[in-house]
Order: structure tokens, then C-alpha cells, then sequence
């Protein structure tokens, strides 16, 4: 029925959010993306330094392939020549980015998203300098998983930071920033690794340093962003689900560099709080007895973890988060960025430094289009730059697929058939990097409402590490074996993530994280809608888009719906 209690407080709700969104635009007069960073620059900066973390995960994605081909590293450790210990050391790396991702959310709720941060990089500097002084093959594995304990919280509690602290306006570049710092860590770790193969020569003679002093350098920044975490801002989500309200105004002013009692300000915070208010009374209802005094936190986050496989709107969510980042590992990109140089050997560059150097120019390429994906992130939306990023990438696969089936019995003969795929390896990272890279992680961090958030993402986060433990393991021994099926079988994964995205994503652009509920169709029964809707009353959002619409004089203070009954903005 239209005159339903449930339409009604949906309609409440929707224009609501909707008229907060309209006054969002009014105040930035339009402007989106990168022509809204200038209104930002304080959560531009603050997000530029959290992105350390990212530059850590790419970093450390990078530095092991270059070590694999070096003479003095095949000296030291003479294993590391086998296929299975390439993929072990390459696997266990990512067991431990399982179990950092898996543990981030949790971490992030009780101790903060920044304390969280401080812990990812505390592990990745006891990782790099394990390795750096490994005296054997047990030193490696253990730096290896401890480094990738670090950086996959880093990488399950990093986008989400900068996603919190970011405007819908510019969340995307925010965002993407991270991605930005994952590229330019494996760019930086390749051209190192390229640069130290010439420490004492390229053969017998070459000293020890070549492979350590990659790993010493991991080291440096993990210090840095450790001590600076001291130095940066709670998110404000946070602080208002903990109650700390008027430390979440101070921050929010301080990143969107506007007075406290600044419109702007007020209805970013008042409609956080709604949602938090909203989130803590759900969970009043269905878990009583662990919100009562006394109640330990940490079973209480633990158990908010039922909350992601709920209802049906909390499974879709955490679905599509699990399902992208099976896509991001499945259209190949991991098999790339670490086996770079042994691929590139295996499509006919033999000369160890000539397979560094056009490993190098991968972490270029991987550099630029990620900045290209800062600039079309929140102009384009992020479904478009999936669907054209998995297109290129998965002709990209075919082709490479084809020349390699083509020709890899007698490479020497057919050197130009070579560089054609090495070419379209080329072609393919770039694809990566300004669609399916920065916008998987984008869609994890910003599709929960704030009660998961800490959670899914890392639920995401944690799908996107065990699909790079299976990937990272499998794929020596499937170019041995299977040749140009490998990357036939990557283009496959690619047309299947475009039509999962195309039918099943929803578009995000330009939302607010608190208007994420309209986009999924989201509190539909009439209980929870009702108490979403009194709950923005009770705080003053409603009051103060209504005050601002009355000064306009644009509108009454009420809405017709198509049947007649007043619907209070």
C-alpha cells in the first residue's frame, strides 16, 4: 500500500539522504575528483602519507622475483633455482597476508584504524630485515611471513582509512592513492633490483649486497610510516562509533580545512552519527547480551562478523567483496608482478638483465596508469573502468597466449614474436592499473555500512590473499606444464568478471558512505527503516536540511508522494 508505515519512512530516509546530497553538490559547486582535491588537501596529504602502506605491499610484491635471477642470491640459497621453493617462498608471503587481512578488521575496531596501521609496519620491519640477514632458507620463510603478516593489514585496514577520511568527492582518488602507492612500491622495488644486479658483476663475482640491500630499503619507509602514525588523525567514523564526538567534529574539520560549526561539517557528522546511532541499536536488538556492561569487546567484534552473512543485503555486500578480489587475482596480475622477470625469461628474453630491465618498465607503466585511474576514478564511476580495464586485459592474455603457443618452442629464432608479448604484457599492466586494481579495492572499502566496515573490507581483503596464495603457487609449474594455456586461462577470468560486474555491481560514484544503504536497497523492513529514519530526526540532520530548504525557499517543508501522503524532509 503507498500509504504504508514502510514506504513512508523510506521515503523519509531517501530524500533525507538525498537532500543532503544535493547540498554536498551545492557547496562544492559541482565539482568531483581531482577538481574537488583543492578543497582538500589536508585529507589529500594525511591520505598521501597512510598510502606508505600501500607502497610497502607493492614493494614487497616486487622484490622477491628480481632476487630469483641473481647469481649471488642462487649462491647463497642454491634451492630457490626449484619450482617449488619459488612458489613456497612466494606463498607463504601471502599466508601471511591471509592471516594480517584476516585479523585487520578486528584490530581496526578495538584499537583503531591508525594504532592498526603502527602494527602492519612493526611486522614488515622485522620481515625485511629477516631476509636481508638470512643465513638460510628458514631465515627467508619466516621474513617472508612476517613481512606478509605486515602488509596485509596494511592492506586490509589502509584502504579503509583513506576511504573514512575522504569526501565522497574525491574518495575514489583518496582511495586510488593507495593503489598509487602499491604501483610505485613495485616499480621502485624492480628498478632496485635491476640496479643492484650490477654490484660486483652479473655473475660469480657478484657480492651478497645485490640481493640484501633490496630488502634493507623495504625496511626504511616501514620505519618512517611507523613513527608517523603517532602523528596522524583517528578517522572520524571511528571516533563517532566509540562516542567521541566532539574529537570526530575536530577532525573533520580539520581535514575538510572548514570551521567546526560549517554546514558542510555538521551534516557530514550528523549523518556519520545517524548511522553509527543506527548500526549500535541494531546490534542492541539482535545481541543483547553483548552490549550490556561488562560485555567483552572482543567477543562482540568477533561476533560482528555473523553481521557480514546476515540478511540478504549484508551477504550481497560481502559477496561482491569476496567475489571482486577473486577476479583482481584471477585476471593474472599477481603472476606478473612476481614472476615478472622468470616470465619474461620464458618468452625469450634470456640475458638476466635484459629480463630485469623490461620488468622494470612494467613498475613504470604500472605508475602512470595508476594516475591515470586518480583522475577517471570518480569521473567515469567505477563499473566503466572495470569493464574497459578487463577488456584490454583480457585481450592483452589472449594474445600473449597465442604468440607464446605460436612460437615458445624456438624463441631465439623468433625474437620479434617475443617482444610482441612482452609488448602486450606491458599493454595488459597498464590495463590493471587504472581499472581492475585501484577500483576492486575502492568497492571493498566503501560498499559496508560503518557496524562492518573494519570487517568487510578485510573479509575482502582476506579473499584477496587467499586467491594470491593459489595463484603465487600454481603458476611456475602451470608455464612449465601447460604453456600458453596459463594465460588463455586468465583471459577466461576476464570476460567472467565483466559480465559479474556488469549484472551484479552496483555504480558507487559520488555516494557518501552513509548513503551506501540507498545504493544496495537497504533497510527495507519496516522496523529498521522506521528507526533509521527517527534516528536522523533525533540527531538534527532532518532539521537542519529542512532549516536550509526553508531559507532557500525552494521547497515546503514537506513532500507529496505519487499518492498524496506527506513524507517530512
Amino acid at each position: 500500500m503507498p500509504n504504508s508505515v514502510s514506504e513512508k519512512d523510506a521515503a523519509r530516509v531517501e530524500l533525507v539522504q538525498g537532500a543532503a546530497a544535493q547540498r554536498r553538490a551545492e557547496l562544492y559547486h559541482g565539482k568531483v575528483g581531482v577538481s574537488a582535491l583543492l578543497k582538500n588537501k589536508k585529507a589529500l596529504a594525511v591520505a598521501a602519507f597512510a598510502s606508505i602502506g600501500g607502497f610497502l605491499y607493492g614493494y614487497q610484491q616486487g622484490v622477491l622475483g628480481g632476487s630469483f635471477t641473481k647469481p649471488s642470491f642462487k649462491s647463497k640459497f642454491p634451492r630457490t633455482t626449484e619450482a617449488t621453493v619459488q612458489s613456497l617462498l612466494t606463498a607463504i608471503l601471502q599466508i601471511g597476508g591471509y592471516v594480517g587481512s584476516l585479523t585487520a578488521g578486528l584490530f581496526g575496531e578495538v584499537f583503531s584504524r591508525k594504532h592498526t596501521i603502527l602494527s602492519g609496519a612493526l611486522w614488515v620491519v622485522l620481515g625485511s630485515f629477516l631476509c636481508a640477514g638470512a643465513e638460510n632458507l628458514a631465515f627467508l620463510y619466516a621474513g617472508r611471513f612476517f613481512t606478509g603478516v605486515g602488509v596485509g593489514t596494511l592492506a586490509g585496514i589502509g584502504f579503509l582509512y583513506n576511504a573514512e577520511l575522504a569526501p565522497p568527492e574525491i574518495r575514489g582518488i583518496l582511495v586510488a592513492m593507495q593503489q598509487l602507492g602499491v604501483t610505485f612500491g613495485i616499480m621502485v622495488a624492480y628498478w632496485i633490483g635491476y640496479g643492484t644486479n650490477f654490484i660486483g658483476g652479473t655473475g660469480a663475482t657478484q657480492k651478497a649486497l645485490a640481493w640484501q640491500l633490496p630488502w634493507i630499503i623495504q625496511g626504511i619507509p616501514a620505519v618512517v610510516l611507523a613513527v608517523g602514525t603517532f602523528f596522524m588523525p583517528y578517522s572520524p567514523r571511528l571516533l563517532v562509533n566509540k562516542g567521541r564526538d566532539a574529537e570526530a567534529v575536530s577532525t573533520l574539520s580539520y581535514l575538510r580545512n572548514l570551521p567546526e560549526d560549517h554546514e558542510l561539517i555538521q551534516i557530514e557528522f550528523l549523518d556519520i552519527k545517524a548511522e553509527a546511532i543506527f548500526d549500535r541499536r541494531i546490534l542492541e536488538q539482535r545481541y543483547p547480551q553483548l552490549v550490556k556492561e561488562g560485555a567483552s569487546i572482543w567477543v562482540r567484534e568477533i561476533m560482528g562478523y555473523a553481521n557480514l552473512f546476515r540478511t540478504k543485503d549484508s551477504f550481497k555486500r560481502t559477496a561482491i567483496a569476496g567475489i571482486i578480489m577473486f577476479f583482481q587475482q584471477w585476471t593474472g596480475i599477481d603472476s606478473i608482478i612476481y614472476y615478472a622477470p622468470f616470465i619474461f625469461e620464458n618468452l625469450g628474453l634470456s640475458s638476466n638483465s635484459v629480463s630485469l630491465l623490461a620488468t622494470g618498465v612494467v613498475g613504470v607503466i604500472m605508475v602512470f596508469a595508476s594516475i591515470l585511474s586518480m583522475v577517471f576514478i570518480d569521473t567515469f564511476g567505477r563499473k566503466p573502468l572495470w569493464i574497459a580495464s578487463c577488456t584490454g586485459m583480457g585481450l592483452s592474455m589472449l594474445i600473449v597466449g597465442i604468440i607464446t603457443a605460436k612460437f615458445s618452442s624456438d624463441w631465439p629464432a623468433h625474437a620479434a614474436g617475443g617482444w610482441a608479448a612482452v609488448v602486450f604484457v606491458w599493454i595488459y599492466i597498464a590495463n590493471f592499473a587504472y581499472g581492475a586494481g585501484p577500483v576492486s579495492w575502492t568497492l571493498i572499502s566503501e560498499i559496508f555500512p560503518l557496524s562492518t566496515r573494519a570487517k568487510g573490507t578485510a573479509i575482502g581483503a582476506t579473499s584477496n590473499w587467499a586467491n594470491t596464495i593459489v595463484v603465487a603457487y600454481s603458476v611456475p609449474p602451470m608455464i612449465k606444464h601447460i604453456g600458453f594455456g596459463t594465460y588463455i586461462l586468465f583471459a577466461s577470468f576476464n570476460v567472467l568478471s565483466i559480465i559479474f560486474v556488469y549484472f551484479f555491481v552496483p555504480e558507487t560514484k559520488g555516494k557518501t558512505l552513509e548513503e551506501m544503504d540507498l545504493v544496495f536497497g537497504s533497510h527495507t523492513s519496516r522496523a529498521e527503516t522506521a528507526m533509521l529514519a527517527g534516528i536522523q530526526n533525533e540527531v538534527g540532520l532532518t532539521a537542519l536540511l529542512h532549516g536550509h530548504r526553508k531559507a532557500e525557499g525552494t521547497k515546503s517543508s514537506t513532500e507529496k508522494t505519487s499518492e498524496g501522503d506527506d513524507v517530512a524532509v
